[in-house]
């Protein structure tokens, strides 16, 4: 490293980037990680005395002066193994807490970021297994906390940001790897200020050189940002198309530009937040969909946040008391789409109000299920719906309540493809094969209802009975939840 440069890395808080490192996410739209050993990390910024070592600094320099001992040093210790937190104990989440072991972390990793989770009844199993205190395997064939940042990393990739962001706090920021998931999700929920204090005050935390010329700014020191873009810029630590659009950011010669940048074939979030401060927003209902929680934010639209939220709530990633009160937030302002369901809810919540909901029952939840969202609609009302009456209203309030699992006067006929033999549960590798029948369960909403049934007898052998009650009585009312080819 030539010496004018040494000041340069260090204005950054990186190391210097001995060779490229590969993040461990499975999520491509993550941000990426440029980094080495702590050690040769800094928090020092232009303004602040150089750092002791660089010439012209103030302070001991690094060659000893006298044989007395010096003072002890303190450095903070790790805060141990991350595969073993979660939100909440085995007990509560009625998972035994030696289910990983017998498997590979590698081969559980792997598993977690693949299986497929689309019925409710998956989805909310699937939750509790990711955000669950779960002893890690004994066979650790990969690095420590790969099975955690899989576990995260498939939170954010089912939207799930809220969960994703609370077990990444329970880890701790001090992780590189973890802070830069934490950063992403600031940045998403438009809180990156408090993202960028904590990157400006932890030396070897920035995900990335942009990151860090992007939190310079953010803070104010946007001199210190130019130099740090031009450098990095004339390094080649910073690609073409990024380095244009931190220009843009940077220099305010472009406000009243009518260049428009082409958006990223890998859209990050940090490059997402970019294109929205110089002016040029841009959709996320092609992004990611953790990419929706950026446009709940007050600051959008009534209907830029509806579309958002409904994309979240389809793949139960928004509570549906959220989408129930954005919902009856204002009166809808068009027809059609979005706006229908928005009224026929008004109207449902008039109606529950009045104590008589089954006449508007029916209107809504036609107009849920055209946009097959019916299960939406049963997470948001089915517990407030009455449990008997007659005619086609009684009939959807029934079917509604079974599809929460709710108690009904008349038990639900399962379909009978799906009766499965008995079988017996591995004594060990039971994460695997807990996974492993989650996915064929998945594979009942493409139709193959006996593969899904020997996945809900596996459920059953692990002690998930109720969870596999809920997923055949969901799959028994999907023809009546779906919308009409």
């Amino acid at each position: 490293m030539k010496p004018l440069l040494l000041p340069l890395a260090l204005t950054l808080g990186l190391a210097w980037p001995v060779h490229a490192q590969q993040p461990l996410s499975a999520s491509d739209w993550l941000s990426g990680s440029v980094r080495g050993p702590d050690r040769e990390s800094s928090a020092w910024r232009p303004g602040d005395a150089p750092p002791p070592g660089v010439p012209g600094a103030q302070g001991p320099k690094p060659v000893a002066t006298t044989g007395e001992v010096g003072t002890v040093q303190v450095t903070r210790l790790g805060v141990g193994n991350p595969d073993t937190v979660g939100l909440r104990t085995p007990r509560k989440a009625g998972i035994p807490a030696d289910l990983w072991q017998g498997s590979s972390t590698a081969r559980l990793a792997d598993l977690i970021l693949r299986t497929p989770a689309r019925l409710p009844a998956m989805n909310t199993l699937l939750d509790r297994v990711l955000t669950t205190q779960l002893v890690p395997p004994a066979q650790a064939d990969a690095p420590q906390g790969t099975l955690f940042l899989a576990r995260a990393d498939r939170l954010l990739d089912a939207g799930a940001v809220n969960r994703a962001q609370a077990l990444l706090i329970a880890a701790g920021p001090g992780n590189p790897e973890i802070f830069r998931r934490l950063f992403d999700i600031a940045l998403l929920e438009g809180d990156e200020g408090r993202a960028c204090d904590i990157m400006n005050t932890t030396p070897g935390i920035a995900p990335s050189f942009a990151a860090r010329i992007f939190c310079l700014a953010q803070t104010g020191d946007w001199a210190a940002a130019a130099i740090s873009l031009h450098g990095a810029e004339s390094l080649g630590l910073l690609d073409e198309r990024q380095a244009v659009l931190l220009t843009h950011f940077l220099d305010d010669a472009y406000v009243d530009s009518d260049q428009m940048l082409p958006p990223a074939d890998r859209m990050t979030p940090l490059d997402f937040r970019i294109h929205e401060a110089i002016g040029q927003p841009l959709p996320t209902s092609s992004l990611p969909i953790a990419f929706a929680h950026s446009d709940l934010r007050p600051n959008n639209g009534w209907k830029a946040r509806l579309d958002a939220a409904e994309r979240l709530a389809r793949a139960g990633a928004l509570s549906p008391a959220d989408l129930r009160a954005l919902y009856s937030e204002q009166k809808p302002a068009a027809s059609g789409g979005v706006w229908e369901r928005a009224g026929a809810m008004r109207t449902l919540e008039a109606a529950l109000a009045g104590g008589d909901p089954l006449p508007a029952l029916t209107a809504a939840f036609d107009e849920f299920r055209k946009a097959d969202m019916a299960d939406v609609l049963a997470a948001m009302i089915a517990a407030d719906l009455p449990e008997g009456g007659e005619g086609r209203s009684a009939e959807i309030a029934t079917g509604l309540r079974q599809w929460q699992g709710l108690p009904v006067p008349v038990p639900l006929v399962l379909d009978p493809a799906l009766k499965a033999d008995p079988v017996q549960a591995p004594e060990t590798q039971q994460g695997e094969t807990l996974l492993t029948a989650m996915a064929d369960v998945d594979a009942g909403l493409d139709g193959d209802l006996p593969r899904a049934g020997r996945g809900l007898a596996m459920l059953r052998a692990l002690g998930l009975g109720a969870d596999a009650d809920l997923a055949a009585a969901q799959l028994s009312l999907l023809p009546m939840m779906r919308a009409d080819p």
